[in-house]
């Protein structure tokens, strides 16, 4: 009778190769978001970030609009077209046209959704707060949302930015996510965490 066949695990090396390419990513995101928000002035900094987050969400909901954007296939114009296309259809500021330009032409458009979550990090410590985002299977009461903004804000020494959302699949507790930080203290976080031990035995 045949075993039941484990997954493959991963080496040390490819862990290693995916901490370096994580950490230059990063790198080069920031680098390109605070460029971008240097060059802003303060009334165009909102907007510019809603336009960047709306496009990386479009972007990462259309498996073609990637395919199109990471193809050789299309010519730089084309995929200035589609972006510019995008930029208007979420109501963006136009100056994110030009930016679009500037990736495209030195191949770093592949990076948008870093490059969003950079430089709304970016907008947060220049006012002082810290975006966090909770998740729990049902809606929390406002005295509940309000004694975990305190909690937190008190942990950060900082303001938090707080949004609330509700995911029935996350069984109970609560899912909160700072940043690239995740602290996961639901029940299927924790059957996940699990089910991830048991596969390296």
């Amino acid at each position: 009778m045949l075993g039941r066949a484990h997954p493959r695990r991963t080496t040390p090396a490819q862990l290693w190769n995916r901490r370096i390419d994580s950490v230059i990513t990063n790198s080069v995101s920031r680098r390109y978001a605070k460029g971008l928000f240097d060059s802003l002035e303060t009334a165009a900094v909102e907007p510019t970030r809603q336009g960047l987050a709306d496009i990386a969400a479009a972007l990462a909901a259309s498996p073609a609009l990637k395919t199109v954007l990471a193809s050789p296939g299309f010519t730089f114009e084309e995929k200035r077209a589609v972006l510019s296309a995008l930029n208007r259809r979420v109501g963006g500021p136009a100056t994110l046209s030009a930016f679009f330009a500037l990736l495209l032409r030195e191949n770093r458009v592949t990076l948008l959704r870093e490059i969003a979550d950079a430089f709304a990090a970016q907008v947060d410590l220049q006012k002082g707060t810290t975006k966090v985002s909770v998740t729990s299977a049902c809606s929390l009461a406002p005295a509940e949302q309000d004694a975990l903004q305190a909690r937190l804000r008190d942990l950060l020494r900082r303001d938090v930015d707080l949004t609330f959302q509700t995911d029935p699949a996350v069984v109970g507790g609560l899912h909160i996510r700072i940043g690239s930080h995740v602290i996961d203290g639901t029940v299927r976080g924790r059957l996940t965490a699990l089910q991830s031990l048991l596969t390296k035995e």
